[in-house]
């Protein structure tokens, strides 16, 4: 027997409404626990991410509870943004779980001082490409744009004045870091010293952001976003876009 013209339409309507129309493009894990300094900007940056998926179409977690990285837990997320985190905040069962979740081919956002984290885990040194070592005061200074093809930088002029905390970061713990900003020391105080602990800065070349494909999966690390008023910037929030959609999916890069 044929079905009426009716029956049709209401049939089709149905499977409509179980099936979605779209869907988020990827799932995020943004993860602020502090195991030391917790810095004043992790409520602004957590809205301007949120924000962000909002533009974006992807959808956002955030949790600064460490009992979120079990394997069954992760497998859910494309990336995971260690947004403003700092020391010791897995231990070794939640280190593994993360671990096999970036070498299934997924990814890793690191803001700021994600590079003041697990100082003590050599695979997390290796993921996040540098550690932090010492940092002078806030000031301006001009950040160079070394990969305009990367995605996020296309609000960027080549050479721009940007107010931050530099850090200064000790040696390269990967040997695919593909490097995204530098600053200029010339144009800024690099000089710091902390008691036993002092710095010149790095010298000619001073990276800030970089990006690597690492164990299996992808990593993207920022060193912009120590104010909180950072995060409502547009060419920033735009760069940081740019490193979460990458570590999530793998692609936008010219």
């Amino acid at each position: 027997m044929k079905k009426s013209p009716v029956k049709r339409v209401v049939t089709l309507l149905a499977l409509m409404a179980a099936t979605p129309v779209s869907a988020a493009q990827f799932k995020a894990l943004l993860f602020t626990k502090t195991a030391g300094w917790q810095h004043e900007s992790i409520p602004a940056a957590v809205s301007a991410v949120t924000e962000l998926s909002r533009l974006h179409d992807f959808e956002v977690v955030h949790t600064g509870d460490s009992e979120a990285f079990t394997t069954e837990n992760l497998q859910q997320f494309d990336v995971v943004v260690f947004l403003l985190t700092t020391g010791d905040v897995l231990n070794e069962r939640q280190q593994d779980a993360f671990q096999a979740f970036i070498r299934s081919g997924k990814g890793y956002v690191g803001v700021h001082s994600a590079a003041d984290t697990g100082y003590d885990w050599s695979w997390y040194r290796g993921l996040v490409g540098r550690n932090f070592l010492i940092h002078p005061a806030v000031q301006s200074a001009k950040v160079d744009v070394l990969e305009a093809g990367f995605p996020g930088a296309e609000y960027m002029p080549a050479r721009f004045l940007w107010t931050e905390e530099y850090y200064t970061y000790g040696p390269e713990h990967s040997d695919s870091l593909k490097y995204l900003l530098s600053v200029d020391e010339t144009t800024y105080k690099a000089q710091a010293a902390w008691g036993d602990v002092k710095s010149d800065g790095m010298g000619e070349f001073h990276p800030v952001a970089w990006y690597q494909q690492y164990d299996g999966g992808r990593a993207f690390y920022t060193g912009l976003g120590h104010l909180p008023a950072s995060y409502g910037n547009a060419m920033f929030l735009s760069h940081l876009y740019g490193g979460i959609y990458w570590a999530a999916t793998g692609r936008g890069i010219e």
